[in-house]
């Protein structure tokens, strides 16, 4: 059996662009992409925290250190430049990679530079 966990998110990144006439993608700073083990051409999940949106599209590469967010294409309709979004890509594991598996979590601040990283999240309290 295999079983799908979170592989890595971009927390809080704040949209730069949203170019409706690109072709569809997500353009993220490739140093960012790094950070996270985002691949270019890998799949996304977008979540916008501003409008409730959620789509998917594919990640392609932002100049490096230019803190680049932008959302392309048909998915530009989705997100504002401005808006919060939170990144996410998925990998299928094995019971036994998921035991050992930890993701790349990155958590940015409004003009998307590195805050932290983490490879857990807290215990939500009640």
């Amino acid at each position: 059996m295999e079983i799908i966990l979170l592989k890595a998110k971009l927390h809080r990144a704040q949209v730069t662009h949203a170019e409706r006439d690109y072709e569809g993608s997500c353009a993220i700073d490739s140093a960012l992409l790094e950070l996270a083990g985002i691949r270019e051409f890998e799949q996304v999940q977008i979540y916008n925290v501003d409008n409730g949106e959620r789509f998917t599209t594919y990640a392609i590469r932002a100049e490096a250190g230019s803190r680049i967010i932008s959302v392309n294409g048909a998915a530009a309709h989705r997100a504002d430049p401005g808006d919060r979004v939170i990144i996410c890509a998925y990998a299928r594991f094995t019971e036994e990679e998921a035991q050992r598996f930890k993701p790349r979590l990155v958590y940015l601040d409004p003009s998307n530079r590195v805050l932290r990283t983490s490879d857990n999240i807290s215990v939500q309290a009640a």
